[in-house]
């Protein structure tokens, strides 16, 4: 279980990394890895929209449902598999919703390994030493986790996805997977200021699933920013991990 108290100080959290960025002013971190995170999505948008239209088209391709539906002559069973590849077309663009943020969270691990530091090194009122040799296990650390997040909110998917077609119980997986999702991004933001004091993953792992209502609120945030184009999409990574640096440091849990 998790502490609901844990998850209504996560999401206050962002309104105080809101004061801290403008405080210190730290927009050049925010607007920098916002606007690749929102040339990378929307072009990504552009490419499976586009190609999902000829994978549909191969997909009917490799079945004889085209030569079935021009010898029906039926207007209304060619409805139904536009319908269906309509469907189809929008199951990939979901995916992709899905995924792409931890394609990003994987691409950008260094600069949000940097910004929680930075973050963390202003709050305590100190500096960090750099050392390459440790921004790149920083990199590598926050790949793993990226990694490690996306395999296992893929299980727990499917697992809801099976138990969606269970009468009643069927109705909640949606809202079970919006909260799945949103642990497992908070759950990347959290590990940068674990992996920086010395934790290494089994000990982030615990340490985080102690504190589940943290990643679900930090996490919970995240996935509402992201229903808002171009702004919402610029400021969710960056703002999600000050914010997760923030509570961390608030707390004194590290």
């Amino acid at each position: 279980m998790f502490s609901f108290r844990e998850v209504i100080a996560a999401i206050q959290s962002y309104g105080k990394a809101h004061h801290f960025i403008t405080a210190n002013k730290l927009w050049k971190w925010i607007l920098l890895p916002g606007i690749i995170y929102c040339l990378l999505f929307i072009a990504g948008i552009y490419f499976v929209w586009s190609y999902s239209g000829d994978f549909v088209e191969y997909l009917l391709g490799l079945l004889p449902l085209r030569t079935w539906i021009q010898d029906l002559e039926s207007s209304w069973v060619s409805f139904v598999f536009i319908l269906l590849g309509l469907c189809i077309r929008l199951i990939l663009m979901l995916l992709y919703f899905a995924y792409f943020k931890y394609f990003f969270l994987i691409l950008g691990s260094p600069l949000f390994a940097y910004l929680s530091e930075k973050t963390e090194a202003i709050l305590q009122h100190r500096e960090f030493p750099f050392s390459w040799q440790e921004f790149l296990k920083d990199m590598v650390r926050g790949i793993r986790i990226s990694f490690r997040n996306m395999v296992f909110q893929t299980i727990t998917l499917l697992l809801l996805f099976l138990l969606s077609f269970i009468p009643i119980l069927g109705w909640i997986t949606p809202l079970a997977g919006f909260f799945i999702e949103a642990y497992f991004y908070g759950f990347s933001m959290m590990d940068y200021s674990c992996e920086r004091h010395r934790m290494n993953m089994r000990q982030s792992i615990i340490f985080i699933k102690a504190h589940r209502g943290m990643a679900l609120g930090n996490g919970i945030v995240f996935y509402l920013f992201m229903f808002i184009p171009v702004i919402g999409w610029a400021l969710a990574p960056s703002y999600a991990v000050i914010a997760a640096t923030i509570h961390l440091q608030d707390k004194r849990l590290l």
